[in-house]
């Protein structure tokens, strides 16, 4: 691919940062679009464009105009649909519209999963209180948007009378204004990283989630390599890769979040057809594998197939996010000793106690050890 190959990235937060030096590293030039917010991305990208991520069609016209040769996103199911919806009008290479929809859009994933027998929580429908009447499912129950991630708007409840607040947060926080109603999943939480090219889809990692538990399950840390039987793995694999089938994704990351209980069986909560987000994709991947999932999106987006990942290499790697000042003290901590190598942090100078969701921890920290136990424990805290 020639150095003036143009790439179109969706988002300019943090979140796509490493997409776009990535892609500079490469030698290809940057377009970045998104609502003009003095982000990080404005600022790296060749040239940026204020444009917001949901105007597809407004950058579809500027990509026209461009000629971009390339199309791409990390961890932004909102901004995956303008990825797509954009590659697709331009003979690009992207997972089709259908898929698009099934894969950011709960309830209609859930239906997919129904019908293609992938194991998968009962789940229900709430557009008004009317809809309450058909869940004949027990308690505790999840609520949740239909359209979100990053745990927004989630609430377990344990009885009726928690529903009605819980279907009013979630509404709150969707775009739509639709909210899903499923059976509570016991079990720990993993997540699955994959990389796919024409419908063949590659295992990068298994991450174990560690989260503040009920009601809102936020996100306080990942690790790599998740510790799995290799039994439990290639069922993982199987059950991972026929529920990516059932929802069409055949190019690019997908990030797919599970539970397995303590029998080993295991259910599929949701898949994004995009690469996780909170540093697992772009940071911890690469850490305990030693692919570089980021620099594959980018291929597979310009039509390079991706490279095979080397089962050989196999190292620790976590990241823990910051709640509030003890988790500023254990980092100080953690950070000169001898077992444990930190790789980065980013932590806020003014700490907010009140975490509500993913989107206000104050910052993480990046790191690994030879010891997975230690890791583990760290991140248990």
């Amino acid at each position: 691919m020639k150095k003036e190959t143009k790439i179109a990235i969706i988002g300019a937060s943090y979140l796509q940062l490493p997409l776009i030096k990535k892609a500079k590293e490469l030698g290809y030039i940057t377009h970045v679009f998104a609502w003009a917010a003095n982000d990080v991305g404005e600022k790296e990208a060749d040239f940026f464009y204020p444009i917001s991520i949901v105007e597809k069609d407004l950058i579809l016209d500027k990509c026209q105009e461009i000629g971009i040769n390339g199309i791409c996103s990390i961890a932004s199911d909102l901004a995956i649909i303008t990825v797509n919806y954009v590659a697709q009008n331009m003979g690009l290479i992207s997972n089709d519209m259908n898929c698009t929809t099934n894969s950011t859009n709960k309830h209609l994933m859930r239906k997919c999963f129904e019908s293609n027998n992938d194991p998968s929580p009962k789940s229900v429908l709430v557009e008004d209180l009317s809809d309450l009447k058909d869940i004949k499912m027990s308690y505790p129950l999840i609520v949740k948007p239909i359209d979100r991630s990053g745990s927004r708007g989630i609430t377990k409840v344990y009885k009726e009378e928690e529903i009605i607040p819980a279907i009013e947060n979630a509404k709150k926080e969707g775009f739509e204004k639709k909210v899903l109603i499923e059976e509570f999943a016991e079990g720990q939480e993993y997540s699955v990283e994959c990389i796919s090219w024409k419908g063949r889809h590659q295992l990068l990692a298994v991450t174990k989630k560690y989260t503040t538990g009920a009601p809102h399950f936020i996100e306080t840390g990942h690790m790599e390599p998740a510790d799995v039987s290799d039994e439990v793995r290639n069922e993982i694999k199987k059950i991972t890769f026929h529920a990516l089938n059932s929802l069409g994704i055949r190019f690019g990351a997908s990030h797919t979040e599970i539970k397995i209980d303590e029998a080993k069986n295991i259910k599929i909560i949701e898949i994004g057809g995009r690469m996780g987000g909170d540093m697992i994709g772009s940071d911890l991947v690469q850490l305990s594998t030693g692919y570089d999932f980021v620099k594959a999106v980018i291929n597979v987006c310009l039509g390079i197939e991706p490279r095979e990942v080397n089962k050989e290499i196999n190292k620790n790697a976590g990241v823990k996010f910051v709640f509030g000042k003890d988790d500023v003290v254990l980092f100080n901590k953690i950070k000169n000793r001898q077992d444990i190598e930190v790789i980065k942090s980013d932590i806020s100078e003014t700490i907010n106690e009140f975490v509500t969701d993913s989107s206000n921890r104050n910052g993480y920290y990046i790191f690994s050890s030879d010891n997975a136990k230690l890791l583990d424990e760290i991140l248990n805290i």
